[in-house]
């Protein structure tokens, strides 16, 4: 019977642990867009933060200045390039949209009660609100004051998932390696299979967040700006249709594998080459341009400049195009970071943890099932620090960064 009441104990925490696992994942599950575009700002600040570190030996002002230079442009970035694809969905749907408007307002604004009275409309709101309320007037008033506040809670909330993805992209940094040092001492030793695991999905996280997406960002902003400084100087039969529009379909269409913005501007230069030639043959010249253009500046040049962290990647072109394009259908406007995550950790999976299911006795980091992702030149890099004084002897005295770290975060609570 003694040994009985701790295996029932045993089995009750495990059943918490279970519990309070799933409450965890129904949380972060119900904010799971914040929660997301929050890892994929760590990702994209880490490297960042890694330099700045190794000469800011306080890692909270380290992350401070990280946020400041990469965290807080990124989110602006984002914040950019949805306002600029919101104008050009409405430049493109401009005529139905101003026929829907005019349609709405237009009997308002010739309503005489509004163009003769509008003084008495002004005593009649101070006099008697409810009968103002009821009037034409009143109800475009009532209309354009929900539209604000309407339009308030938007922008508060945006504000508000804005600064928690801050804080996520804060603790990350400050505390990844604290936590990679826990999970080392709890359940993936170095060299067994939870930590080759954990260690792919990560290189391979930074490599499709990093790499991938801010590529297609910045490839996109650069595009749009390009294209509208084009159209300032092409030949009014030879603009570039759109060109807002065109840049984000350009960055969007870099998330492709293989053949990249060539996708949209291969097609965009063959129409403007027609047009040229079907309307005025002395504009061949800007077809040309654009296609050019495009090509060095567009494309090669921010190639070039992230190169260095998308080289060595281990997962399979197609599967990588899929997740991008199926992952804003299932999930919704941040499936295209929810995508590729779901995509890595699957892909990882079954790498790594399958054949150890599978035949556990022959299993090992260095089998060559396991090493695809280290070719190239996105080599393993080795910890630095306090990472490395921490994760390979978790139990020992801290050392002089860990001292100051802790330190400073006691003093900043």
């Amino acid at each position: 019977m003694g040994d009985a009441g701790p295996g029932r104990t045993r089995i009750v925490l495990w059943v918490v642990a279970i519990l309070l696992v799933l409450a965890l994942l129904a949380f972060v599950w119900t904010f799971v867009g914040t929660v997301i575009v929050g890892l994929f700002v760590y990702y994209v600040t880490r490297p960042l933060f890694e330099r700045i570190h190794d000469r800011i030996d306080n890692r909270t002002l380290a992350v401070a200045a990280s946020l400041l230079l990469v965290a807080v442009p990124v989110l602006l970035l984002l914040a950019w390039t949805l306002v600029i694809a919101v104008q050009a969905l409405a430049d493109f749907l401009s005529p139905e949209t101003r026929a829907q408007v005019d349609a709405v307002v237009g009997p308002f604004l010739d309503d005489p009660f509004v163009a003769e009275n509008g003084q008495a409309a002004l005593s009649m709101l101070f006099t008697d609100p409810g009968q103002f309320l009821q009037s034409d007037l009143g109800g475009v008033v009532t209309g354009t004051v929900q539209g604000v506040v309407a339009s308030l809670g938007v922008l508060a909330s945006t504000g508000l998932q804005a600064f928690i993805v801050l804080v996520i992209t804060f603790y990350l940094l400050r505390d990844d390696h604290r936590l990679a040092a826990w999970a080392r001492r709890t359940f993936a030793p170095k060299g067994e299979v939870v930590e080759t695991y954990l260690v792919r999905v990560d290189r391979n996280l930074r490599i499709i967040f990093f790499g991938n997406i801010l590529n297609a960002l910045v490839t996109g902003l650069i595009a749009v700006v390009v294209y509208l400084v084009l159209n300032a100087f092409a030949p009014s039969v030879v603009a570039i249709p759109r060109p807002a529009f065109v840049g984000l379909l350009v960055g969007a269409a870099s998330l492709v594998p293989a053949i990249g913005i060539k996708l949209v501007t291969w097609p965009i230069g063959l129409y403007l080459l027609a047009r040229a030639a079907l309307v005025d043959p002395n504009t061949l010249w800007f077809p040309a341009v654009f296609v050019v253009v495009s090509a060095v500046v567009v494309d090669y040049i921010p190639d070039q400049l992230l190169r260095p962290y998308v080289s060595g990647r281990s997962l399979h072109v197609g599967a990588v195009m899929l997740a991008y394009l199926f992952g804003p259908f299932l999930f919704g406007w941040y499936g295209i970071f929810l995508g590729p995550f779901l995509l890595v950790v699957v892909y990882e999976f079954g790498q790594c943890v399958v054949p150890w299911l599978l035949a556990p006795e022959e299993w090992s980091p260095e089998s060559p099932a396991r090493t695809d992702a280290f070719d190239g030149d996105d080599q393993p890099t080795e910890p630095s620090g306090e990472e490395a004084a921490e994760d390979d002897a978790a139990d020992s005295e801290p050392t002089e960064h860990e001292e100051s770290d802790e330190n400073d975060s006691d003093a900043s609570r």
